[in-house]
């Protein structure tokens, strides 16, 4: 028996470790049971409650991220990327903090509107959007729809019905280095058109002839976890450039220009991430430059966060199953999640962190990985982490900064089915989406 345990008020008067701010949600804490909450409600307790793995979501990281790009950028558009995580609350707090939302399909587009979502406010892109898919959005009133290529200008020329804003979706040329994957602003990948090419003048003289499609600006996106905001001055002079191009050709006045996301967060202690305050001057100067020396007029800039403002906020946490020494080896500790809940070590090579949530380990500790239960080796959850050398089967982990890409990537490889999402704030927690269950697989297998 310890001290503390004969003597638990000593537990007052010891210094509360702190948990890194710049990958937990700011409202993380120890308790006085050395227990990690969020937002006032211990992780232990949503475990026993609702059972794990769970996302855990913080309502007010989200709000004071939203509130702080609004103040950041007070003459932006700022428009949610839903594609990092979608659920009706989420969008409903969204919108009630002044932020558009920017959806890639009819399935996201449908729950945005299940959340009241003004359809003014919506942005539909991606890339290959079936007729279908345009329809829906046009009869929904989407504000604006973003067009990836050709045949998407055919396709909405047969859609429309009345007059519809539309943006067309550059690539730019810059390389943000990275995962291959999320190297979007380069000439060589899917998306959209290149800046200078006859398909992409065709598609400018194409939409401008068009009676009912309204070319309001320019849309980009240069990949995702980009933390030199130098990145977005170069995209700001070369689109400006471009769109003053148009004006002398076509005399049209684009009055929108949209620099989308990739905004990178810091997924473990000393991990780069983009500077907001940084990022809004260089943004602001080029701007200023590029005008000048176009003589064009300052269009509306609009951005598209969507990791800047949900990753923070997510937490996940598992229950140990098992721990297995290799000699000679790792320290592997197997946890009752793992790559159907967060994909994103096996697509990037993403890196997090673990710790242990139910008690503050304070004696020797291992450097361990954290793997899952999925029937495949590259199934890691974190690599290096160093966990309590006491560590034993039933204990929960915990992994900061899962709120962008893991609800909306994951799946139900080998049957088991995806994780509920718990909220918290101000000591409360409310379940918004639930545990899905084999009878909900079930459903779907009519053959």
């Amino acid at each position: 028996m310890t001290l503390l345990e004969i003597f638990p008020s000593l537990r007052s008067g010891m210094p509360s470790p702190r948990l890194d701010a710049t990958v937990w949600p700011r409202r993380t804490h120890y308790d006085e049971l050395g227990r990690i909450t969020v937002d006032g409600v211990a992780l232990d307790d949503i475990a026993d409650r609702y059972g794990t793995p769970a996302y855990v979501l913080g309502e007010t990281e989200i709000r004071d991220r939203c509130r702080s790009y609004r103040k950041h950028f007070p003459d932006a558009e700022i428009i949610y990327a839903a594609k990092a995580l979608l659920t009706r609350t989420v969008a409903g707090w969204i919108a009630d903090e002044g932020l558009g939302i920017d959806v890639c399909s009819a399935g996201e587009l449908a729950v945005a509107l299940a959340a009241g979502v003004d359809p003014g406010r919506i942005v539909l892109h991606g890339s290959g959007k079936p007729y279908a898919e345009l329809d829906y959005a046009v009869r929904a009133g989407v504000g604006r729809i973003v067009i990836d290529s050709l045949t998407e200008v055919s396709l909405l020329s047969t859609v429309v019905t009345r007059p519809q804003r539309v943006l067309l979706r550059l690539t730019p040329d810059i390389d943000v280095s990275g995962h291959p994957a999320v190297r979007t602003g380069v000439a060589d990948q899917k998306f959209g058109f290149p800046l200078h090419d006859e398909t992409t003048a065709e598609a400018i003289r194409t939409i401008l002839a068009h009676p009912l499609l309204e070319l309001c600006g320019f849309h980009c996106h240069l990949g995702s976890q980009i933390h030199d905001p130098d990145h977005y001055g170069e995209a700001v002079r070369r689109l400006v450039a471009r769109m003053a191009e148009v004006r002398r050709e076509h005399g049209a006045v684009l009055t929108q220009l949209n620099l989308g996301g990739g905004h990178a967060v810091a997924y473990r202690t000393g991990d780069a991430e983009l500077n907001l305050s940084e990022l809004a001057d260089i943004v602001d100067d080029a701007l200023d430059a590029a005008c000048a020396r176009n003589r064009f007029p300052r269009p509306v800039i609009a951005m598209e966060p969507g990791r800047g403002v949900v990753a923070r906020a997510g937490v996940t946490i598992y229950r140990v199953t098992a721990i297995k020494r290799v000699p000679g080896g790792r320290t592997f500790v197997i946890v009752d999640g793992g790559m159907n809940d967060n994909p994103r070590v096996a697509l990037y090579g993403a890196r997090y962190d673990a710790v242990l949530a139910s008690r503050h380990p304070t004696g020797p500790q291992l450097t361990a990985t954290v793997a899952g239960r999925c029937c495949e080796a590259g199934d890691l959850l974190a690599t290096d982490v160093r966990m309590p050398a006491d560590l034993h089967v039933g204990e929960l982990l915990a992994m900061p900064c899962t709120g962008a890409y893991h609800h909306s990537l994951a799946s139900a490889y080998n049957g088991v089915g995806r994780p509920p999402i718990i909220a918290v704030r101000d000591g409360r927690m409310r379940e918004l989406v639930r545990r899905e269950t084999p009878q909900d697989l079930l459903l779907r297998d009519i053959g």
